[in-house]
């Protein structure tokens, strides 16, 4: 993949959509890596003991997939900031998208503003936010 610059980026350019591995496997063996052992990220019943809905996805492993989204799109880019709101959990072993689109641009600068979403497979908004990224000319 070319590297793109700051003059191939334009506003309201969408992303490619990113389809996260969000199985109850990754989710598990992510949490375990990150010492955040417990039913809630590695097992549905459990989970659904605690009131949970089933067993979820790690916010900060579906913040590392928005992530791999930009890089994916921009891989010479570099993160300056990611800001989240999760509205809903992200569950497990279900399908999920994601999707940015392009907000602002500074030339001068070389900053991309994105806004970044989440969705599950009933296209209900599970994480929104924003990042911003600097892309070299």
């Amino acid at each position: 993949m070319a590297d793109k610059t700051i003059k191939d980026v334009e506003f309201g350019e969408e992303l490619p959509v990113f389809v996260p591995d969000t199985s109850l496997k990754r989710a598990s063996v992510f949490a375990s890596l990150v010492g955040w052992e417990g039913p809630r990220f590695s097992d549905h019943e459990k989970a659904r003991e605690e009131g949970l809905p089933g067993a979820m996805v790690p916010g900060i492993l579906n913040q590392g997939y928005l992530t791999a989204m930009i890089h994916q799109w921009a891989p010479n880019s570099t993160l300056i900031s990611i800001d989240t709101i999760f509205r809903a959990p992200v569950m497990a072993d279900e399908e999920h998208t994601m999707k940015a689109i392009v907000t602002d641009i500074d030339e001068e600068a070389q900053i991309v503003e994105l806004d970044l979403t989440l969705a599950n497979e009933k296209n209900e908004t599970r994480v929104l936010g924003t990042a911003r990224i600097k892309i070299a000319s």
